[in-house]
C-alpha cells in the first residue's frame, strides 16, 4: 500500500492533496502511511457499500482493464475497433479528466483550509 501511495501522491487527485497536507505538518515518511491507510480504508468503504471511486478517470480506468484482459489471455485485435481503453489514446480527453482531477484537488484544498480547531480542543502534539 505504501508504494500505492507513492504513486498517488504524485497523480492529481484528492490523495496528492492530502498527502501534501501531512507531508507539510508532519514530513514525508508519515505522511506517505498516512495516505496509504486513508486509501486502504477508502478501498474497504468502497468495497463494502459496492460503489466506485468517484475521482477515478475513466479513460485511465477502461485502459487499465484492457490491459489486464490482454495480460489474461484476450484475444488482440488490432486495429482502431473503439475497444475499451481506446479512448485513454486520445489526448484531449486525457487532458480534460487530467482537469478534472486537478479541480478536485483543489476543492480538497480549500476545504481543509478553513478547517479550524474547536476552542479548548487544540489538537495533540505527538513526539
Amino acid at each position: 500500500m505504501v508504494e500505492a501511495a507513492w504513486s498517488a501522491s504524485r497523480a492529481p487527485g484528492p490523495l496528492r492533496a492530502f498527502y501534501q497536507r501531512v507531508q507539510a505538518r508532519r514530513g514525508f515518511q508519515k505522511a506517505i502511511v498516512a495516505t496509504a491507510r486513508k486509501m486502504t480504508v477508502l478501498a474497504w468503504h468502497l468495497i463494502t457499500k459496492d460503489q466506485d471511486y468517484a475521482f477515478a478517470r475513466p479513460s485511465l480506468v477502461q485502459h487499465k482493464r484492457r490491459k489486464l484482459e490482454l495480460a489474461a489471455g484476450a484475444p488482440s485485435e488490432r486495429g482502431n475497433h473503439r475497444r475499451p481503453g481506446a479512448a485513454y489514446n486520445d489526448r484531449d480527453r486525457r487532458t480534460a479528466e487530467r482537469q478534472e482531477a486537478e479541480r478536485a484537488e483543489h476543492a480538497y484544498q480549500v476545504l481543509t483550509s478553513h478547517w479550524q480547531t474547536r476552542p479548548g480542543h487544540p489538537i495533540p502534539q505527538r513526539t
